[in-house]
């Protein structure tokens, strides 16, 4: 089943995205866990979860990308940037577990001149408290997202993602495996060729991280040249990756059974033409 969606706005709950998803023919949708620029997120209403969760079932919706607020940043020079990420991350967790199964996606973060190394190492550490309060593994998947190198952002190379994760699963308390969400705007704007050496880009995240890992494709053309650092998203087919790429990344056999979800800068119309088109362009199973 080819799952395509987008992201979503959550003011109205987790039903009223589950069929504004169907509405505009996607069976998966991403959302901000809360402010996409940080603050409190709104009261659970178990209610609407439960009715979700019957619904997605029968409609075939899922995995349901939570995001979590671009204010996050555990790498942050100061001490409370990190606290606030540590705490809005522990939360978000925390409510995902009423909906069992979920990914919750983030940005690294940005090292603020203190060096890769050091971002690294206060991601990592972030993580693994987080996860080391729990009483067991979380149902929820959390994604590390492949990053453009904008500023002092970590997280543009494969490498730099593998070392986040070295650096957390050894010293959890209990097993449990880091996944990553791949973004072609952003690997494009972060030097990856994923329009015409897709197969290359592949594998060497493969030799690096391992495609076992990958658990979710951002699905975003570029206005940007490859390598810019700049991530600026474009609607499919309108950037410098161009529609013909990113067919072949819906299409690639190695990344076809994943779940793709559009940020291209839409409204719903707008996401209900390109989820139509790509979905036209999907070539079947040999």
């Amino acid at each position: 089943m080819f799952k395509i969606g987008c992201h979503l706005s959550s003011a109205g709950g987790y039903l009223a995205m589950g069929q504004t998803a169907r509405s505009i023919g996607a069976n998966v949708f991403q959302f901000f866990t809360r402010n996409p620029r940080g603050g409190a997120a709104k009261p659970m209403d178990r209610n609407d979860v439960r009715d979700f969760i019957a619904y997605a079932n029968r409609e075939g919706i899922g995995p349901i990308l939570a995001h979590a607020p671009y204010t996050l940043n555990a790498a942050g020079a100061e001490a409370r940037v990190r606290e606030f990420a540590e705490t809005t991350m522990a939360d978000d967790l925390k409510r995902l577990e009423l909906t069992p199964g979920a990914l919750y996606n983030f940005h690294p973060g940005c090292h603020m001149g203190q060096g890769t190394d050091k971002g690294v190492e206060l991601i990592a550490s972030m993580l693994v408290r987080i996860l080391s309060r729990l009483d067991a593994p979380p149902s929820t998947t959390i994604l590390l997202e492949t990053m453009a190198g904008k500023g002092t952002e970590v997280g543009r190379t494969f490498e730099e993602l593998r070392a986040i994760i070295d650096a957390v699963e050894p010293k959890l308390p209990f097993p449990y495996r880091l996944g990553v969400c791949l973004d072609t705007c952003h690997v494009w704007d972060g030097g990856y060729d994923v329009a015409d050496g897709l197969d290359d880009v592949i594998a060497e995240f493969d030799s690096v991280v391992g495609l076992d890992r990958l658990k979710a494709v951002h699905l975003n053309d570029s206005m940007n040249v490859r390598g810019s650092h700049k991530d600026r998203h474009a609607c499919i087919g309108k950037g410098k990756i161009g529609v013909d790429a990113l067919v072949r990344v819906i299409n690639h056999p190695r990344l076809r059974d994943l779940p793709f979800y559009l940020e291209t800068p839409n409204d719903l119309d707008g996401y209900r033409a390109e989820i139509a088109f790509l979905a036209s362009r999907r070539a079947p199973v040999r």
